[in-house]
């Protein structure tokens, strides 16, 4: 599909408000087609004012303006992220896959109640945003069109990169936040930040070049330790410090406890994108750090052997699901159902203390769940009885020591 084919033709743009968006809802508008704008408050730590979003992209030529509250569909989402444990490639909380997820969602359903088929975003052809996007809307519409200008030879044509959007959006006026000596890029949300692109392209670049919108480095933070108490009831966080509050209140205030700690904050990555390079990135979640992080050590009070192996291949599966696009799809529920049984047992408080960048365990109480019990003592306390390992144990080395004398076990010397 390109601009050509759509000449008149009425469509959903979802629209950040940035650059990218501007320049793209004034480049259609300009060339036949009717755009309406689509924005997701999700909120995002890097707008002062979500009204202003609006009066850019009607600035911008856009046909009309929707602003879309996301907040609660977003933790929701973050939330199932912290009971799966859904960490991709290591400690990156798929904040923005989280992000484009809730915006999908909210996109597809205010598509419906304006009578919309197509939809645009502006998402480049190197990322994982456009198949996030195009999968994402296309699991809860098949019949939904998706037009990408980034995939579009003559937008191509037009523009090859940022400097000449900025060029385009000031020879027509357009108000813009971006500068030419902008050193990276952001994308946020209440669930987290990424900065990449620019001068973090380039692995001489460190880490501490980005200046952190969360909270602060590790080494600049308080040299006294916090103490932090969160509450748990069946699988969700209900109080910090025994203030109940709603999800994504809750996700602020730990977002600012934490990011004061310099927790979460300065996450390096160099990933394997879904299309097959590589890119890198600063990322920052420190409510997500800390409340993963508690959720996690309650895990470990609660659940058996068996139940952690299989949580722990599920966490892998829905961190894959979630970074690629793939979480309404039938891989993701099946995940997702089976989470859900150990996210009921989750109840209990949590006391941690957060350090320049750390989070330690200091107690855990009320958590009914608790398979910590006397019987793991070292001392002469619960009903373990050393002498029934006996038995135990020679059960266990039958199989060793028939391995042994049938000749399959490699001498350790000669280097097996």
């Amino acid at each position: 599909m390109n601009v050509h084919d759509l000449k008149g033709e009425r469509m959903a743009f979802a629209a950040s408000g940035g650059l990218d968006s501007c320049t793209i809802v004034h480049w259609l508008s300009a060339n036949g087609v009717k755009v309406v704008c689509m924005t997701a408050d999700l909120g995002q730590p890097d707008e002062t004012s979500f009204d202003e979003i609006g009066k850019r992209m009607l600035a911008s030529g856009a046909d009309a303006f929707v602003g879309m509250p996301l907040q609660e569909t977003l933790s929701e989402i973050g939330l199932a992220v912290v009971q799966a444990q859904a960490c991709y490639e290591g400690r990156y909380w798929n904040t923005t896959g989280a992000g484009r997820q809730a915006i999908v969602q909210g996109l597809v359903r205010r598509m419906r109640k304006h009578g919309l088929s197509i939809m645009s975003h502006g998402s480049t052809g190197r990322g994982n945003d456009q198949v996030r996007f195009q999968i994402g809307a296309n699991l809860l519409d098949p019949d939904l069109k998706v037009y990408a200008p980034w995939r579009d030879p003559a937008f191509l044509e037009r523009f090859s990169g940022r400097q000449q959007m900025i060029d385009y959006c000031e020879q027509h006026g357009i108000p813009i936040k971006a500068t030419r000596d902008k050193p990276y890029s952001t994308d946020a949300n209440l669930l987290g930040l990424t900065h990449e692109g620019g001068a973090l392209e380039r692995l001489g670049t460190p880490a501490d070049f980005v200046t952190p919108a969360m909270g602060v480095w590790p080494e600049q933070a308080p040299e006294r330790a916090e103490i932090v108490e969160l509450r748990f009831e069946n699988g969700r966080p209900t109080a910090v410090n025994d203030e109940r509050l709603s999800l994504p209140l809750l996700f602020r205030r730990l977002n600012a406890v934490a990011g004061r700690h310099g927790v979460g904050i300065g996450h390096h990555m160099v990933e394997n994108r879904f299309v097959g390079v590589k890119s890198r990135g600063v990322y920052e979640a420190p409510g997500m750090e800390l409340l993963g992080t508690a959720y996690a050590l309650l895990s470990q009070i609660v659940l058996d052997r068996r139940a952690t192996e299989l949580l722990t291949t599920l966490s892998g599966t829905l961190a894959r699901q979630l970074y690629q696009g793939y979480w309404a799809d039938l891989a993701s529920q099946m995940a997702r159902a089976a989470i859900a049984h150990t996210a009921a047992l989750m109840s209990g408080t949590l006391r941690v203390s957060l350090y320049r960048g750390t989070i330690r365990f200091v107690s855990g109480v009320d958590i009914p769940h608790s398979l910590f019990t006397a019987d793991g003592s070292m001392e002469a306390e619960g009903s373990f009885d050393h002498a029934d390992s006996e038995g135990l144990l020679r059960i266990l080395s039958l199989n060793a020591r028939t391995l042994a004398r049938a000749g399959q076990i490699a001498d350790h010397d000669a280097g097996g």
